[in-house]
């Protein structure tokens, strides 16, 4: 899977408690805005036919990017 830029940065970070509540919600929230510009570049580039394929936006997040 790909990295994104969010996860290298969290990476970069060694003296953060990643696991801390307060740091862990920060973290949460970056990956979620990163997420949806990452969705939202994807369908702009759909609309404009730069792209084609018959995956949704979800479906190439996930696959290109989620781990789990």
């Amino acid at each position: 899977m790909k990295q994104t830029a969010v996860e290298w940065l969290i990476e970069q970070l060694p003296t953060i408690d990643k696991y801390d509540p307060y740091y862990a919600d920060i973290i949460n929230q970056t990956k979620e805005m990163e997420k949806e510009q990452i969705k939202d570049a994807y369908w702009s580039s759909y609309k404009e036919g730069q792209y084609s394929g018959d995956k949704t936006a979800d479906e190439y997040y996930n696959q290109t990017f989620k781990s789990e």
